[in-house]
C-alpha cells in the first residue's frame, strides 16, 4: 500500500534535491479519483477548472464554494494517498481575510488537505490568515485564469523581464507567507526556471516548461475526454471520448436491433412460479 502523502512530504520534494518530480492531476469525482491515485499521482486537485470540463461553463468564474466543496467530497471519500488540495474559486478570498479563512474551513471539511488560491503579492494577507488558520496554502501565479478579464484573456504571463522579475517577487513574497508549494502556469519556460531555483518550496508546472519541480494536468484533458481547443502544453495520452462514443453507439444499435439485452443479460423466474401465473414459454 502506498504512504498517504502529505503537506510536510509535498513541501520537502525539491527536484534540486535529486527526488522525482511531483506529479499532480485534476479529479472531480469518486471514479475519477481513484483512476488518479491508482495511477501514482501525489497530489490530486479538485479544480476550479470543473466548471468547463464538468459543468459546461466558458470559463472557472461561475463556481463556488459549494460547488468545490460538494466534488471535494466525492474525491475525500475515496481515501486516496494522493494529497488532496483544492481550489478557493473566484471571491471566495477577495473580501476579507475572515471569510477567506470561512470559505476554506468549508473545503477542509468536505475533504480538502490543503487550499489552492491564485495571485502574488496582493494575496499575502489571505495566505497568512489561512496558514494562521492551519490551513496549508498553495499558491499560483502566472496565468491566473479566475484574472482572465484583467489580464485580457488566457494569456502566457512573464514574456519580458520585468514582468519574470514580478513573478519571482510574488513566490518569494507566497513562501515567505507561508505557502507549501506555488503553481506556476502559463509562463515561459526560463522565467519557471528562475523562480523554481529561487525558492525552496516546489513549483508545480502547468505551461510553465521541464524545470519545474512537478507538473499537473486536467484529468479529462490528458484521458481525451474534453474535445474543446486545448493549449500547446497539453498532451493527450488516449481519447476516451471518441473511444465512448463508439462504444455508447453500439449498445444504442444493439437495443434497436433487439440484440441487448438477451437471456443471460436477464433475470428469470421458478419455472413453478411461472406456471402458477401462466406464464409458459418463457426461455
Amino acid at each position: 500500500m502506498a504512504q498517504q502523502m502529505t503537506v510536510p512530504a509535498v513541501r520537502a520534494r525539491k527536484a534540486s534535491d535529486g527526488v522525482e518530480p511531483l506529479v499532480m492531476l485534476t479529479a472531480y469525482d469518486a471514479p475519477g479519483a481513484r483512476m488518479v491515485d491508482q495511477a501514482g499521482a501525489d497530489l490530486i486537485l479538485v479544480g476550479d477548472s470543473v466548471a468547463m470540463v464538468v459543468l459546461g461553463y466558458d470559463d472557472t468564474l461561475q463556481v463556488t464554494v459549494d460547488d468545490i466543496a460538494h466534488h471535494t467530497a466525492a474525491v475525500a471519500r475515496t481515501r486516496p494517498d494522493a494529497l488532496i488540495v483544492a481550489d478557493m474559486p473566484w471571491m471566495s478570498y477577495h473580501v476579507s481575510a475572515g471569510e477567506t479563512v470561512q470559505n476554506a474551513a468549508t473545503l477542509i471539511r468536505a475533504g480538502a488537505q490543503a487550499v489552492k488560491l491564485e495571485g502574488g503579492r496582493r494575496r499575502l494577507p489571505m495566505v497568512e490568515a489561512l496558514v494562521g488558520a492551519e490551513i496549508p496554502v498553495m499558491g499560483h501565479i502566472g496565468l491566473t485564469p479566475q484574472s482572465m478579464h484583467a489580464m485580457g484573456g488566457f494569456k502566457v504571463q512573464g514574456r519580458d523581464a520585468l514582468a519574470a522579475l514580478d513573478l519571482v517577487d510574488d513566490a518569494e513574497a507566497l513562501v515567505h507567507a507561508g505557502c507549501f508549494a506555488i503553481v506556476l502556469e502559463g509562463v515561459p519556460d526560463l522565467v519557471a526556471a528562475r523562480v523554481t531555483g529561487t525558492v525552496d518550496v516546489p513549483t508545480i508546472g502547468i505551461g510553465a516548461g521541464p524545470d519545474c519541480d512537478g507538473q499537473v494536468l486536467v484529468f479529462h484533458d490528458v484521458l481525451g475526454l474534453e474535445h474543446r481547443v486545448v493549449p500547446k502544453f497539453v498532451r493527450r495520452y488516449a481519447d476516451l471520448h471518441t473511444e465512448g462514443v463508439v462504444a455508447l453507439r453500439h449498445f444504442a444499435a444493439d437495443v434497436r436491433s433487439g440484440a441487448f439485452p438477451t437471456a443471460d443479460e436477464s433475470y428469470r423466474m421458478a419455472d413453478a412460479e411461472a406456471a402458477t401465473l401462466g406464464l409458459y414459454g418463457v426461455a
